[in-house]
């Protein structure tokens, strides 16, 4: 299996969940704080592309940040250059947890898909 990473948050119980269930598949995967050290731009048009260019699945909407910056409204007319550096930098916007590796993408945590997508 390829090196997989994954931006967590500390706090939060589905970034904690995914780890352990990684951990428990016997996966090998680098954990990245996503507040501190955010997905870079080419990492972001990855995942957008894996989300078949589906804006919105990158955004954590329940944040806070993304209510006070109003980006519901914003998104459609943003363009792609400006989303990814809102995204890079800003970790507390990124849908989490966020896992790459080679061949996969995955965002949010649904036990299910990430089994379909990793295990073999």
């Amino acid at each position: 299996m390829n090196q997989l990473t994954v931006y967590t948050y500390k706090n939060c119980d589905t970034c904690r969940r995914a780890v352990k269930w990684l951990g428990s598949q016997g996966l090998i995967f680098e954990e990245r704080p996503i507040r501190e050290t955010p997905p870079t731009r080419a990492e972001l048009r990855t995942m957008l592309a894996a989300l078949n260019g589906e804006r919105r699945r990158l955004f954590n909407t329940s944040g806070v940040d993304y209510r006070e910056l109003k980006l519901g409204e914003k998104l459609t007319a943003m363009s792609e250059a400006e989303m990814f550096t809102l995204l890079a930098g800003n970790g507390n916007l990124v849908k989490r947890p966020f896992l790459l590796g080679v061949g996969v993408a995955l965002v949010g945590f649904d036990e299910a898909g990430w089994s379909a997508a990793l295990v073999k």
